[in-house]
């Protein structure tokens, strides 16, 4: 895919919400990655700073941490990325005392950061049974660069396509700040061009993870799973919600899905801006 990204459309995975047997997990309260902007902008007037410690202190993340463990998140591989990132990093800085807060905030263009916990979930869903680093990991909709930042914990190459100009530049800005922090990120890629398309030049993967949700998952994406790999993203169901879905390839190439909780993103769109 070049560096400018294409406005195709690609033709979509065929098999839509209840086919393949889904298997459906037990229900939960929806997960908001993207709440209401004006419920973020708000918080822009009462931002409070945690007691007693710095942004930059590892005890900040540290607690952040401990509160995604006692909500039930299990994966030390996810666990230890989450606190080796400084998210405050990533977002304005009038909203940076909220930072380690499991809480949404905008990041431009009407688009947000995800909680942590959302964060954690999707990840910790993406690596369920693996212990190994994975290899290679497609992201769809970098934003402003935490989550591939994230992932770039838990995996050795990291590609990550955005379709908006301005937040595939914020990312890469926010990104150059973690080298001089002992995190490298010369093993993440950004690509700026139409998610829907995937990134095919560097496929296949063992992970592809997902920011956006539209009623099927396009088969692009399918095509670049690697046998053996998994699938996280939102989709849109039949009544009008979204519901995290996991798909695995396994080794004879064959499609498993499984349906987790609501959930609540962006919708899916093509092209570039």
């Amino acid at each position: 895919m070049s560096g400018h990204g294409s406005t195709r459309r690609p033709a979509k995975f065929p098999l839509q919400l209840g086919q393949l047997g889904t298997k459906r997990a037990a229900p939960a309260e929806p997960l908001r990655p993207q709440r209401p902007l004006q419920e973020a902008e708000r918080d822009r007037a009462r931002a409070t700073k945690p007691a007693g410690l710095g942004l930059d202190s590892e005890g900040v993340r540290r607690r952040m941490v401990e509160r995604l463990r006692a909500d039930g998140v299990r994966n030390e591989q996810v666990l230890s990325a989450m606190a080796a990132v400084p998210r405050h990093l990533f977002v304005d800085t009038a909203l940076a005392n909220q930072a380690y807060e499991d809480t949404s905030l905008p990041i431009g263009l009407s688009q947000t950061i995800s909680k942590p916990s959302v964060v954690a979930r999707m990840i910790e869903l993406m690596l369920a049974g693996r212990t190994a680093p994975l290899a290679r990991v497609l992201e769809i909709g970098t934003g402003c660069g935490y989550q591939a930042a994230v992932l770039a914990r838990v995996a050795r190459h990291v590609v990550s396509v955005e379709r908006l100009r301005p937040l595939h530049d914020k990312a890469r800005a926010h990104l150059a700040l973690l080298p001089p922090l002992g995190l490298p990120t010369s093993g993440i890629r950004l690509v700026y061009g139409d998610g829907m398309l995937g990134h095919a030049p560097n496929a296949p993967y063992e992970g592809i993870i997902a920011a956006a949700g539209g009623a099927a998952l396009p088969a692009t994406w399918l095509e670049q799973l690697a046998p053996g790999g998994r699938l996280v993203a939102p989709m849109v169901e039949a009544n009008g919600g979204q519901v995290l879905v996991v798909v695995d390839r396994d080794a004879q190439g064959q499609l498993h899905r499984r349906v987790h909780e609501a959930v609540h993103f962006v919708p899916l769109k093509s092209g570039v801006n």
